[in-house]
């Protein structure tokens, strides 16, 4: 044996190019049968690739499970009946009541023959595995008519979750009547924007919990009237944000305080939209008339009234009269999964622009509209842009010195090829920032590392509902459940008024910026928008 042989063989094991001991390699191999050369390359690329995974979570210390979720077998049972009201019964109060366990006949039988026709169509399946809320839908409220008569033939439907007989709700001509009801303990709110504070503050009035939709006011002007009445009563409060439920959502929260991007100085989030449905341009309904919408109520507090519309009614979202656009609407979604995810609080200062651009149609919010929103103290930029006619997506990213996150249904990080901390897994090959450093999908096998692009592939893939204790379920469920058990149990809610208030100042700053024309800042001490 030559002098070169016996220094080889007497030197230890050295590790491989791409920093992967082989040790990890021969162990995996040791109890295997003969593969051939095929079967031995791939199965030496995944003993590669697990060992590469641990290498890159043992580096991040972050957990590889889904968040904390109680399971379904082990949550406390609801120990009392609720009686539940809704005022507002369109398109979003449908929602939510399906959430609660209420649904129409007419939407029970269009997802049976979807089932019947799709196997795969899993709607009414999913919505009949909810788990019951034990509430009763004892009353409701609408100005149209035709809404209101579908809110009384869902309260009766007996094909739910619960099962069983239901007796039939009360309508309600006017909210305040609603409210003085004693068959009332909690309120859905899911009317246009402009009723949103004074129905709060009547229901936190009347001792009634509120479950409101966003924007949680029309002005900034209503929002501390609104949060003192809140607290003073202490009601429980939930502001429509059911994204706040998804697991992707909390795991990137984990991602951020685990420092696993570094220093995050900027955040670009968009909404992108291409439809007359996504620019609020929402099918006419032909019963509507003034002769079944009660049209001095429905104009109620808005600050210009005008004759009858059917557009208006409709389409109300076009208007500021009514609604609070593009920031309220659509950019309210965003800041409050951010606010989420990095508790970023209110601006300090917001500079926007924009215009109507595209739907020329009467309306006086912008279909295209942008904001940049800074917080000094945070040394952090937040810039939001979105148009009514593109629908190209663009997701929410977080720039960090050291990774990029990219949130949606599904949540991917990708290291920074000049990133300090990551720089001797980069050199190793370890990480690769042309690939995920780390994913997350829900209702899959949690947060992983990602070392193929077959992996990347799957990784990418949305979901239509988030997933907890592996099981799929619906975010109005969730969140209306949220409420619930504060209300049963106590504790706050996860959007509660506190995140409300911050939702509701950091959208009218960029309302009131883009209607002025000017940059706006908000004064901590005084409590307003200047």
């Amino acid at each position: 044996m030559s002098d070169e042989s016996k220094d080889t063989q007497d030197r230890p094991e050295p590790e491989d190019k791409r920093g992967v001991d082989r040790r990890d390699l021969f162990k995996g191999l040791a109890s295997l049968p003969l593969l051939g050369a095929f079967g031995y390359g791939a199965f030496s690329r995944k003993i590669r690739a697990d060992a590469k995974k641990r290498r890159i979570m043992q580096e991040l210390g972050v957990s590889g499970e889904a968040p904390a979720i109680i399971d379904r077998a082990q949550s406390r049972p609801p120990s009392d009946r609720i009686n539940l009201a809704i005022i507002g019964v369109g398109g979003e109060g449908e929602a939510l009541l399906r959430g609660a366990g209420f649904a129409h006949p007419e939407v029970i039988e269009s997802w049976r023959t979807a089932a019947q026709e799709d196997p795969r169509n899993r709607r009414l399946a999913d919505f009949m595995v909810q788990d019951d809320l034990n509430l009763e839908l004892t009353a409701v409220c609408d100005v149209f008519d035709v809404r209101a008569e579908r809110a009384l033939a869902i309260s009766s439907n007996e094909t739910r979750p619960a099962g069983g007989p239901v007796k039939r709700a009360t309508r309600y001509r006017h909210y305040q009547e609603l409210l003085a009801s004693p068959d009332v303990d909690a309120v859905l709110i899911a009317t246009p924007d402009h009723w949103h504070a004074r129905m709060t503050i009547d229901a936190a009035a009347a001792g009634k919990h509120v479950y409101c939709e966003k924007c949680m006011t029309r002005t900034d002007e209503e929002v501390v009237p609104m949060v003192e009445a809140i607290k003073s009563s202490g009601i429980k409060f939930q502001l429509g944000h059911q994204n706040r439920q998804l697991e992707s959502h909390e795991k990137a929260r984990e991602v951020y305080e685990k420092g696993i991007l570094g220093q995050v100085t900027l955040i670009e989030t968009t909404t992108n939209r291409n439809s007359p449905g996504g620019a609020w341009v929402y099918d006419i309904h032909p019963d509507g008339s003034p002769q079944t919408i009660d049209w001095d109520q429905f104009q109620g507090p808005a600050p210009n009234h005008v004759d009858f519309s059917l557009e208006r009614f409709f389409r109300w979202r076009c208007w500021f009269d009514y609604g609070t656009g593009l920031s309220g609407d659509l950019l309210s979604h965003e800041y409050d999964a951010i606010n989420q995810i990095m508790r970023v609080g209110i601006p300090q200062s917001a500079v926007a622009s924009g215009g109507v651009y595209f739907f020329k149609d009467g309306r006086d919010v912008p279909d295209v509209f942008q904001v940049v929103y800074e917080y000094p103290e945070r040394d952090l930029t937040l810039v939001y842009s979105a148009t009514l006619a593109s629908g190209r997506s663009r997701g929410k990213v977080f720039m960090g010195h050291d990774a990029a996150m990219e949130v949606g249904g599904n949540l991917r990080v990708i290291a920074d090829s000049g990133s300090t901390r990551y720089h001797d897994l980069i050199e190793q090959e370890i990480v690769d920032p042309a690939r995920p450093l780390l994913t997350y999908r829900p209702g899959f096998k949690g947060i992983d590392a990602v070392t193929t692009a077959t992996e990347e592939y799957f990784a990418s893939r949305g979901l239509l509902y988030t997933y907890q204790a592996g099981r799929r379920v619906s975010t109005h469920w969730l969140h209306i459940k949220d409420w619930l058990d504060t209300i049963r149990y106590g504790g706050e809610p996860s959007c509660n008024i506190d995140r409300g208030f911050e939702e509701a100042i950091t959208c009218h700053m960029a309302t009131k910026s883009y209607r002025l024309g000017r940059k706006v800042e908000w004064d901590a001490e005084r409590q307003v928008i200047v």
